[in-house]
């Protein structure tokens, strides 16, 4: 919860989250037909978390430090039973530390949820290894099925999980009974995904601009392979048992290496979509700080018992500014709601305002008391009625222009100078060269990735 906030501010892929939950449940499902259909069931929770709560940072984000949280404890459990009590320990306060989980669980966004389905599917998996499940592994086998069908509609790339814990059940040399009912139930997860899957193919240009994987792409992946390696060999794992090993290794490289080899056939690799991978690191650097104690016990016992409480302080501290830097504004590629208030100052009822690219309207969207007078001059259908995330601009120059030159004043909401690229629509060449002829800047302030200029009409 700590700094929850980042200094009152939102970026663009959490507006998108906060603009869509204040729709109704008919408005958000008519845009899930044009655009987002992948988050869909993500934007009906939040939607039923605004309406309960209210709309605010705290409401957008709790979900995820939930989320991190119920991840956490899944570690924790798993490194209980799989190592001894402080390898569940130091696991799961390894989760939150670990930089990419540091990003994720303040997010508005729904990876640090699936996180905490992976880290449920995970448990019951591994529960079901043990004679004790007894009458209720049907049950268990129930909810299995069902936590990775609910992670799979929050992000189908999470079905990734399925192939990691099937390099689990190989290297324990699962029972045939076993390997029946996880392929079953696995099945049925992936086929109640499918329609999703298959619809958002249609919607593949929402991730045209991820790079094609390269190979300097891969050297984050390769260090934490490495030390994910290194703390399996400290666990000494054996395949007479259900070892943290087993668990955690597949866990952690098996998702990675699925969506890069989905990457060499479309550009897909971000991290954020494998983020559930960091459960088997953390769940690895629990078994190997356990194993340590283990060593250190017989001969230093009162140190032995030092050791995870000490090397957790040690890594809080170490790591330090790299979680006050996730919970500032700078760490997201921009701030929606960093100029609202300088356009709440500026503007004058009747002003006109336009947005470059028209996807910045998301300031407006989430902060719309600061634009309340303000008019819009270039939108032909809002959001809401168009069914989209930014709504429907003119495509007519001649009466885009018009539009522009009936006002004296405009307020121009645009990317920061550093950032922003030349428009690529023609509408937005249109708004740039009608402000750049007939209009002269002001007054200008950027700040957090966003511009604000105040344009007045010459002549």
């Amino acid at each position: 919860m700590w700094g929850l906030s980042r200094q009152d501010s939102v970026w663009r892929d959490e507006a998108a989250t906060w603009q869509v939950a204040g729709r109704t449940p008919g408005e958000i499902w008519a845009m899930l037909g044009n655009v987002d259909a992948v988050h869909g069931l993500y934007y009906l929770l939040m939607h039923l978390v605004f309406e309960v709560f209210g709309a605010s940072t705290t409401t957008l984000r709790l979900p995820s430090v939930l989320a991190i949280a119920g991840a956490a404890a899944c570690v924790a459990v798993l490194g209980r039973r799989l190592a001894g009590p402080w390898a569940g320990l130091a696991g799961g306060l390894a989760l939150g530390l670990l930089p990419a989980v540091q990003f994720h669980l303040q997010e508005g966004r729904p990876y640090a949820l699936v996180a905490a389905g992976a880290g449920l599917s995970t448990l019951l998996l591994v529960s079901l290894l043990r004679p004790t499940a007894g009458g209720r592994a049907g049950a268990r086998w129930a909810a299995y099925g069902l936590v990775v069908l609910v992670c799979a509609l929050l992000n189908w790339l999470s079905l990734l999980i399925l192939p990691a814990h099937a390099a689990t059940l190989w290297w324990v040399r699962a029972r045939r009974g076993v390997w029946l009912r996880w392929s079953a139930y696995g099945a049925g997860a992936v086929a109640g995904a499918a329609p999703l899957i298959l619809f958002s193919r249609g919607q593949s240009d929402q991730v045209s601009w991820i790079p094609p994987t390269t190979w300097h792409m891969m050297i984050g992946p390769a260090i934490l392979f490495a030390i994910g390696g290194l703390a399996a060999l400290a666990d000494r794992p054996d395949r007479a048992r259900v070892s943290a090993s087993a668990v955690g290794l597949p866990l952690l490289v098996v998702p990675q290496l699925g969506l890069i080899g989905l990457s060499l056939v479309r550009p897909l690799y971000l991290d954020r979509y494998v983020l559930f991978g960091m459960l088997g690191l953390a769940l690895l650097i629990g078994a190997a700080l356990g194993a340590a104690v283990r060593a250190c016990a017989p001969r230093f016992p009162r140190a032995s018992a030092l050791l995870v409480p000490g090397v957790v302080g040690v890594s809080v501290l170490a790591l330090l500014p790299v979680q006050l830097g996730k919970r500032a504004p700078a760490s997201r590629v921009d701030d929606v709601l960093s100029v609202a208030a300088e356009v709440a100052r500026l503007k004058r009822d009747g002003d006109a305002v336009v947005f470059v690219p028209a996807a910045r309207r998301d300031t407006a969207l989430v902060s719309p008391r600061a634009f309340t007078g303000l008019a819009d001059v270039a939108l032909a259908e809002s959001p809401a009625a168009s069914a989209t995330l930014k709504g429907v601009e003119d495509e007519d120059p001649a009466a885009l222009r018009s539009a522009l030159l009936a006002h004296s004043r405009i307020l121009l909401i645009a990317d920061a100078a550093r950032v922003a690229k030349p428009p690529a629509a023609a509408r937005d060449r249109v708004k740039t060269a009608v402000l750049r002829e007939r209009f002269t800047p002001v007054e200008e302030h950027e700040t957090r990735g966003r511009r604000v200029t105040l344009y007045e009409r010459r002549g």
